[in-house]
């Protein structure tokens, strides 16, 4: 395939701009700096390091098509095992020699004059590139609640993404705030150390079983005797979470067995029925992403840990009061809060062309084309932006779909790539119908949407569906603009299209 050969700037090192990095060496574009402001690759799994921390999506399915996920043991692997394969990733396609760690990128400015990017460190340094190409994702940023008294806390406190590994827990009162899938993780761990532990819940999730981490002896077996074995575990697993979970958000077929699930679960590991009440959620199953766990119950009913539903008023100088006037104490609390998702690219200041601001394009809540372009902002693109993030499925598919569509975008260079209004306009309406047939615009409180009630995070089909919309030709719906004095460049037919991995 014949490429132009652009300078490119891919900022984040997770799965995202990996993956970004392998497709521009593969295609013979090796001008490209990755930006992180890390200290290594890994993304979320570098940074979020809480006892228990792992992913609930299998990992024959949560890896890269290209380097598939082989052990014949582990089904779940850990935090640290997904950092590694990340790390493996970086050394064996030689991307570290484009790696600049350290790096925050603070703006990103357009020139209408060079049809050039100029990236802007936090020490104030400046990059010039033709195509930029952003990679942070969505859950980089932590949300720390805005509880009185919070900043006056004499102890030691921290969000879950900035775990203090050196804190005090053993014998000491501590303190969760939140029942999402970081405290459902942290929790049993936790309340083994600590005296006491108690968890304040705003609003209960739903919960299904999680299948053992590893395999059953015949199955490891298998796996390792027979390799095709892999690539058909992966194939399943996929054709599992769209078909059965995927429905699940819209109200489908699946709706009522998994919450069927959620509800046998729950009964089954709390016996108590005052418990089972609180934990119990009002609202449809999807509208909060499904925590995937066995461990969170249990860990609940130990004699050392207490939920806590009434509200929290104010934090004190050493603990927490409620609503209802009650004081606990807490040496340590801990925050498990989830993310600041829909303030996409934050804190980077991004200035497109005429001087249009990204953060003020976005005052209602972000979205781009397919997740991945927005009108004025040329030769710039998302991977895992607005809409394209998935609670039923692997979030890694969705990035190889985006990296391959990308592909194909810089494909029309040399010259600028713009997303067109017909076509920004064609998908904002197909996108809010979607949306509109979805469980999220409930009345459930979610990471999925805006204060406003603006769902700007998930993507509301199946993923065949994203899968389809990607592997189409980008052409129709972008703007090629050629720099002064060059001549068009005849057109690539050789769309990179794949089957569903």
């Amino acid at each position: 395939m014949a490429y132009s050969t652009p300078s490119v700037a891919v900022i984040g090192a997770g799965f995202g701009g990996l993956g970004m990095a392998v497709a521009l060496k593969r295609a013979g574009i090796d001008s490209f700096v990755i930006f992180e402001k890390g200290d290594d690759v890994g993304g979320i799994w570098r940074e979020n390091t809480y006892p228990g921390c792992g992913c609930d999506v299998p990992s024959h399915l949560y890896s890269f098509s290209f380097e598939k996920y082989r052990n014949s043991t582990v089904r779940f692997p850990a935090q640290a095992d997904i950092l590694g394969y990340l790390r493996d990733v970086a050394e064996k396609y030689g991307l570290r020699r484009h790696l600049r760690t350290g790096t925050p990128i603070v703006a990103a400015l357009y020139d209408d004059d060079t049809a050039t990017w100029t990236l802007q460190t936090a020490a104030g340094e400046q990059h010039r590139f033709d195509v930029v190409i952003s990679a942070v994702g969505q859950l980089h940023n932590p949300k720390l609640p805005e509880i009185p008294g919070r900043a006056e806390y004499a102890g030691q406190s921290f969000h879950t993404a900035t775990w203090d590994a050196a804190a005090e827990l053993d014998g000491k009162e501590v303190t969760v705030i939140g029942t999402g899938s970081s405290a459902a993780q942290l929790l049993p761990t936790v309340a083994g150390r600590a005296r006491r532990v108690t968890v304040y819940q705003r609003t209960p999730n739903w919960v299904i079983p999680k299948p053992s981490r590893q395999f059953s002896t015949a199955t490891s077996r298998a796996l390792s005797h027979a390799p095709v074995l892999h690539d058909v575990l992966r194939a399943a697993t996929y054709l599992a979470a769209d078909t059965v979970l995927s429905p699940v958000i819209s109200r489908g077929w699946s709706a009522r067995p998994v919450t069927a699930l959620a509800r046998w679960h729950l009964r089954r590991q709390v016996r108590d029925r005052d418990l089972r009440a609180r934990l119990t959620p009002d609202y449809p199953a999807g509208c909060k992403r499904i925590v995937i766990d066995n461990g969170f119950y249990p860990a609940l009913q130990r004699d050392n840990v207490e939920l806590v539903t009434d509200p929290i008023a104010r934090i004190t100088r050493d603990g927490v009061e409620t609503v209802a006037g009650q004081h606990r104490r807490a040496d340590v609390i801990v925050y498990a809060t989830g993310f600041r998702t829909t303030e996409f690219l934050v804190p980077m200041d991004v200035v497109g062309s005429g001087g249009r601001k990204l953060q003020r394009e976005w005052a209602d809540g972000a979205e781009a084309y397919l997740g991945m372009a927005v009108p004025g902002f040329p030769n710039l693109f998302l991977v895992h932006g607005p809409n394209t993030i998935l609670g039923h499925n692997s979030n890694v598919f969705m990035i190889e779909c985006q990296v391959r569509y990308i592909m194909n975008c810089l494909r029309m260079l040399p010259g600028t790539l713009e997303v067109n209004d017909e076509a920004m306009r064609t998908y904002s309406e197909w996108l809010r119908r979607t949306v509109g047939r979805t469980v999220w615009p409930a009345g459930c409180l979610s990471w999925y949407k805006t204060e406003s009630g603006r769902v700007t995070n998930p993507w509301p089909a199946s993923t065949f569906q994203y899968w389809r919309r990607t592997r189409r030709d980008p052409a129709p719906a972008f703007t090629v603009r050629l720099p002064a004095g060059r001549a068009a460049v005849p057109p690539d037919t050789g769309l990179i299209t794949d089957r569903v991995r």
